[in-house]
């Protein structure tokens, strides 16, 4: 059976995205600099439309993390758009042609017909995240479901032992407040799996315990 999977960069101080979140600032003051590893990388300025790029160990473990996922996941705030009743001039961060070459599942408390863009279809689940996993289950048949934020989602779903494999790139910066990962997430047992050491991150792989 496929594995439902989450890889997400994370500073040192267990946080995702940096104080002050905005729509104008979705990753918060400071947030930026927890992706900034990956800009220069072959493998994700491949999955972003983009030429060029280095191949290293990053480009190893950004591979192995997003090969064979056939569906997505993701909250209501990953998504963008602000709170209540959608926007529907609002598609997301990414413009036309997002990042997301599968599926993907947006939780939300609200409805709204499901949107068709470049590679990609959003479809909005507002009954609850065991209802989000099994659409994305079925859509991605034999392929992994891939948990893409942000934290309130993931810990849901550890919480209520969904995650099978937890992917986190540790950045070494300290943020001192902002998005916390790792909070009312229950008790989940982590096996750790894979560590590789770059220059700039950490890579470590988990594989979540039922």
């Amino acid at each position: 059976m496929h594995s439902v999977t989450c890889q997400l960069s994370v500073s040192l101080d267990g946080f995702i995205a940096g104080p002050n979140q905005s729509l104008e600032n979705p990753l918060g003051e400071g947030g930026m600099r927890l992706h900034e590893w990956a800009f220069s990388n072959a493998s994700w300025r491949a999955q972003h439309g983009l030429d060029g790029g280095e191949r290293n160990a990053d480009s190893e473990v950004i591979e192995e993390a997003t090969q064979g996922v056939g569906a997505y996941l993701m909250g209501r705030k990953m998504f963008g758009g602000g709170d209540g009743p959608w926007d529907e001039n609002w598609t997301g961060w990414w413009g036309d042609e997002p990042p997301y070459h599968a599926p993907a599942f947006v939780l939300s408390r609200h409805p709204r017909e499901p949107l068709r863009l470049q590679g990609t279809t959003f479809t909005f689940v507002n009954d609850g995240i065991h209802s989000a996993l099994e659409q994305a289950r079925a859509a991605a048949g034999d392929q992994d479901v891939a948990i893409a934020g942000g934290a309130k989602t993931v810990q849901q779903y550890l919480a209520a032992g969904l995650l099978d494999e937890l992917h986190l790139h540790v950045v070494p910066v300290l943020l001192g407040s902002g998005e916390r990962l790792l909070v009312d997430a229950g008790n989940p047992m982590l096996q750790p799996v894979q560590v590789v050491a770059a220059p700039t991150v950490t890579h470590l792989k988990y594989r979540v315990l039922h």
